[in-house]
Parts: structure tokens; C-alpha cells; sequence
């Protein structure tokens, strides 16, 4: 069900903060996620929530893809929050610390008795280990559109040190990465902290984007830029792409198989391949 729809920086705006719910509308980040969690201190939440709920109905945001990250069912704020979201126009829910299908399941029926149309979707955190070890069910619940890596709340509960490189969280985004590639869902890179190190910022994309990742959230409008460079295909991959389909469709029409393009042997999954470059490269050109 995954769709080309282009989320290659998805920016968390602290629903509190009615100026940086005013500035993002002119960030370039394809989505954004209107939070009440983790970046709103609790005697603020109910004004977060009216914020959020504010400006998703607002129709403000032009192609930017509308989010509200809700509190857990587990806290004081969460029934509220998500039956606030219901109806306020946003594309999907945010939701911490999904461990498992059943939390997923009183999410659904939350927004289902609070009158949310069917199309309202989950984005799932994926932030612990349960959560890893549940990551195949979590990935193929019928509600679920997108898996969020939660890699700071994921490294704080292994005990593991956060390095460059993330060596010690590899393997745990590499199996969220292979459930969410399994049930056919979007899955977005976890946030980089050091805000002012744009160096290792682009290392970190670079990374994701070559495990599969398909985007990264973010935490600070100034991370957009390069995230939405490294997670679009360059001018020679559009290029090759081109010319891929190009010798892939001549050959075809002469009746020959075997395909070479600058030097390398073409098959079938490079053609594939070729055809979804070229569609992620005409979607992100839909943005405008």
C-alpha cells in the first residue's frame, strides 16, 4: 500500500508554539507533525491540542502532508488527543511507544468512535525493544500508513551509546526497515539531535536513505534542506534512469535480451528501479 507520495523531511513543530506553527508554513519539509507530546510541557497540552487541531483544519500548509503527534492512551492527555485529531482534518495520528497490534487496535477505535473518516491513518513509533521485536504485526496493521524510528527513546531503553555512525542501532533499524518493506508501509529515519553539526546531519541522511529509509524526521527547519537534497534523485540518476527504459523498450521491440547500458547488464529489477526514480523525481516535481 506504500505510495510515492514524497515524505523525505518530516519536521516536528511543537503544537505550544503558535509562532513556529505560523513559520512552518514556509519550510520546505514535505510533512509535518504538529506535536503534543514530548515538546509540549503538560500544563500546556490542552492549549497544544487546540493549536494543533487549529491549524490542521486551517488548509494553511499547501502540499505539506499534515500530521498530530497524540499522547499515549496510557497518559492523561491521550483519549483526548486523539479525539481531538479525529476531526481535524489531518492526514494521520502520531503515536509513541506502539509495542505491539493491540495498542494499534484501541488507537483505531478511538478515532473510529470519534467520528475520524476511515482514510485517517497511524504513524507508529517504533522506539523500543518490544516494539522491534513486534515490528512485522505493528508494520501490517490495516491502519498503520507509515513506521517512525524513535532512535533516541530506542538508544535510551538499550542502554547504547549514540555515535556517529549508529553502529549499536543498525540492526534494529535494518529489521523495522525489513518489516515495513514486508507489508508494503512507508518508514521514516529517526531524528538527528546536534542541530548546528549539518556535516554529520548529511552523513546520517546519506545513511538512511541508502539502507531504504524513505525520509527523516526532523527537529529543526534548518535540517529540511539537505534532507530533501540527499532523499531526491540526482539530475545523472534521472538521467540513467532514462536510458535505462530507453535501451529496455528498444530491446524489447527487436526481440533482443540481452541489455547493456554504460557498460552494465540490464534486468527486468533495474528496469524497475529506473521507472521509480523517475516517479519519485515526478512526484517531488508535483510539490511545485
Amino acid at each position: 500500500m506504500s505510495d510515492l507520495r514524497p515524505r523525505r523531511s518530516v519536521l516536528y513543530m511543537p503544537s505550544s508554539n503558535e509562532k513556529a506553527l505560523e513559520k512552518a508554513k514556509t519550510i520546505p519539509a514535505d510533512a509535518l507533525i504538529f506535536d503534543l507530546e514530548d515538546a509540549v510541557a503538560p500544563d500546556a497540552k490542552p492549549t497544544a491540542r487546540a493549536n494543533a487541531v487549529a491549524a490542521a483544519q486551517s488548509g494553511a500548509y499547501g502540499h505539506r502532508e499534515v500530521t498530530i503527534r497524540c499522547n499515549g492512551l496510557d497518559t492523561q492527555w491521550g483519549a483526548d488527543d486523539i479525539a481531538a485529531a479525529a476531526k481535524s482534518g489531518a492526514s494521520a495520528v502520531v503515536i509513541p511507544k506502539i509495542a505491539d497490534t493491540k495498542q494499534l487496535d484501541d488507537v483505531s477505535q478511538h478515532l473510529t468512535a470519534s467520528g475520524a473518516p476511515a482514510s485517517m491513518k497511524i504513524w507508529a513509533m517504533v522506539e523500543t525493544p518490544t516494539a522491534i521485536f513486534n515490528a512485522r504485526s505493528i508494520a501490517a496493521h490495516p491502519r498503520v500508513a507509515v513506521l517512525i524510528m524513535g532512535t533516541n527513546d530506542l538508544a535510551k531503553e538499550l542502554r547504547a551509546t549514540q555515535v556517529r555512525g549508529r553502529s549499536p542501532l543498525v540492526p534494529h533499524l535494518a529489521t523495522a526497515l525489513l518489516a515495513a518493506r514486508e507489508a508494503d508501509k512507508i518508514i521514516l529515519d529517526g531524528v538527528f539531535n546536534d542541530v548546528k553539526d549539518l556535516d554529520a546531519f548529511r552523513a546520517e541522511c546519506e545513511q538512511g536513505m541508502h539502507m531504504g529509509f524513505d525520509g527523516k524526521t526532523l527537529i529543526h527547519p534548518g535540517q529540511v534542506d539537505i534532507c530533501n537534497e540527499v532523499w531526491a534523485p540526482t539530475d545523472a540518476d534521472v538521467d540513467y534512469a532514462r536510458r535505462v527504459i530507453a535501451a529496455f523498450d528498444e530491446a524489447q521491440a527487436e526481440g533482443r535480451g540481452v541489455i547493456t547500458v554504460d557498460g552494465r547488464m540490464i534486468e527486468n529489477l533495474h528496469v524497475d528501479n529506473a521507472r521509480r526514480v523517475l516517479s519519485v523525481q515526478a512526484a517531488i516535481d508535483a510539490l511545485g
